[in-house]
């Protein structure tokens, strides 16, 4: 059960009797450095093939689509609140199983390799890595699946806005909202590679995020992770909001949330999870959990059952 709370601008659908195509009907917005489409799909349907010759990323505005990517992936559902970062030279499987009944949209954002690698140079230059000062900011193609946050649902709503608009300035904005969006691809992809391989992960983050999820049922303070870590506590916030994009106050929260719906599922009590995840009280627990998720842990426990 994922949260949807973080969401996309909603675009309206075209009426049926304007559209070109009934299935993946295609609406450009031409900028310098990229394509900025909308797909839209009106009616079911099966085994539609979609492929990109660019690096291409897409989200999900309505609907939804059972799809894989060609050669690299089995069959899974994608829904409003999720995104995905399509190598060049991939091509999409797509199934409409209710477009009847509830048209899809989505968006996708193609972009040159060129414009990528001349992109990622001036984001190296600039921001270097703090933690490592070996690595370089790449875009990683074996992430391809993201769940969208609030940093890259701004960033991804920034550059429709811009797609969409008549401004003179259009290209210029373009470029800055592209960049913002690259790096926030990176982040999110940073995030999901150091939450999973923490415990191996050999750079001061993999260390830090390992002590806090260790920790995760105790309370744990910046000071204790800088002592911990041997960074001053003000590297601490700007390690993470460089590397990861987020607080370390917020990485602990969804650390702490990413648990209690797992405790839940269990079918434990509020209380135990409570104590479990490092909450100081049920109130501010709950109170927490429905702000992130939009639903309150025992409602969530109950629509788990149903489902």
């Amino acid at each position: 059960m994922k949260s949807k709370v973080n969401l996309l601008n909603e675009i309206s659908l075209t009426s049926t009797n304007r559209l070109n195509n009934i299935v993946e009907n295609k609406t450009t917005f031409q900028l310098k450095n990229c394509e900025f489409s909308i797909y839209e799909t009106h009616q079911t349907a099966k085994n539609v093939k979609l492929h990109f010759n660019d690096l291409a990323f897409t989200s999900m505005l309505r609907g939804k689509k059972v799809m894989k990517l060609e050669n690299k992936t089995n069959y899974f559902d994608y829904l409003p609140s999720e995104s995905l970062l399509i190598s060049p030279g991939e091509t999409m499987i797509i199934d409409f199983p209710e477009a009847d009944k509830t048209p899809s949209q989505c968006l996708s954002l193609s972009l040159s390799s060129d414009y990528i690698n001349n992109s990622l140079d001036f984001i190296n230059h600039n921001t270097p890595k703090i933690d490592d000062s070996s690595q370089i900011w790449g875009i990683s193609s074996n992430e391809y699946f993201l769940l969208n946050d609030q940093s890259l649902t701004s960033a991804t709503n920034n550059i429709m806005r811009i797609a969409m608009d008549n401004s003179a300035h259009k290209d210029i904005m373009a470029d800055f909202a592209i960049k913002e969006l690259i790096i926030r691809l990176m982040q999110t992809q940073a995030r999901k590679i150091l939450e999973r391989e923490s415990s191996t992960n050999q750079t001061r983050m993999g260390y830090i995020i390992s002590y806090i999820k260790k920790n995760i049922h105790q309370k744990i303070s910046i000071k204790s992770i800088a002592k911990q870590s041997y960074v001053s506590e003000s590297n601490i916030f700007k390690i993470f909001k460089q590397e990861i994009g987020i607080s370390p106050n917020e990485f602990i929260i969804k650390e702490r949330l990413k648990k209690a719906k797992e405790l839940l599922l269990e079918h434990q009590t509020i209380k135990e999870v409570t104590y479990q995840t490092g909450f100081s009280d049920t109130n501010y627990f709950t109170r927490v959990f429905h702000q992130h998720e939009g639903i309150t842990p025992k409602n969530f426990q109950i629509q788990s059952k149903i489902l």
